[in-house]
């Protein structure tokens, strides 16, 4: 899964015009973590992953405490995360996952993404079936790791998968036990570049290169959306 998920990652990052565009949704990420759970990242996990991811995708620090200084506003903003789903042309499953504080606002654009491609937003439950949702972690690999070892070393803290790429190492967990891994690789000195859930189709639908085209097409308007951060689908 590794290989796969750093593939969708790196097309994303392409898809964005520019890396402002990350920093806005990093920047949302902060605020919302802040608002639950407070601006001490040492007290609030979720900070803390956030924080690390922003630091991976090379989020300047002062943008950082700037994103936490305006989440402790209480007139700041509130934002809702809201996962959408729905049959994308051919019978594609899509999940779009957003956060946002205009739910209105949201939907209607969500649903004329799907509208314009001859798609359907449907309702709660009609594809997230067909997804498995898990937890990653991305490490650079040190000398001191090895592959075996680690999986016997982690596999007590949820771990259903581990893979190398490039120099790094992807570990997998189910959704739940997000938590119990994070405090596991602390715990053993790892330092994480990246933490986030990310979802895996369970079977692939296969389309010709036209009909992959129009799929495309449509998850880069969706991608666009400074209220959508991430879309998956089950296209091979």
């Amino acid at each position: 899964m590794g290989r796969a998920f750093e593939f969708r990652k790196e097309r994303k990052f392409k898809r964005w015009d520019k890396m402002s565009k990350v920093f806005t949704k990093l920047g949302k990420e902060i605020v919302m973590a802040v608002k639950a759970g407070g601006p001490d990242p040492t007290s609030n996990a979720k900070l803390r992953t956030i924080i690390q991811n922003a630091k991976g995708a090379q989020m300047p620090k002062d943008r950082i405490e700037a994103a936490i200084k305006r989440a402790s506003n209480k007139d700041e903003k509130d934002y809702e995360e809201i996962v959408y789903e729905g049959y994308g042309p051919n019978g594609i499953a899509v999940i779009v996952e957003t956060s946002t504080d205009n739910i209105n606002r949201t939907v209607a654009n969500v649903r004329s993404y799907f509208t314009k491609a001859g798609g359907s937003l449907g309702t709660s439950g009609s594809v997230s079936f067909m997804f498995d949702h898990k937890a990653v972690f991305r490490f650079t690999k040190g000398e001191e790791h090895d592959l075996e070892e680690l999986e016997l070393e982690l596999i007590d803290f949820g771990l259903t998968d581990i893979d190398e790429n490039e120099g790094e190492i992807f570990v997998y967990t189910e959704f739940e036990d997000f938590g119990t891994m994070q405090k596991a690789l602390e715990e053993k000195g790892i330092e994480v570049i990246s933490a986030d859930f990310q979802r895996f189709p369970t079977t692939l639908t296969e389309l010709t290169e036209e009909q992959e085209e129009v799929i495309n097409k449509m998850v880069e308007k969706m991608e666009e959306d400074d209220d959508v951060n991430n879309v998956y689908t089950n296209m091979a």
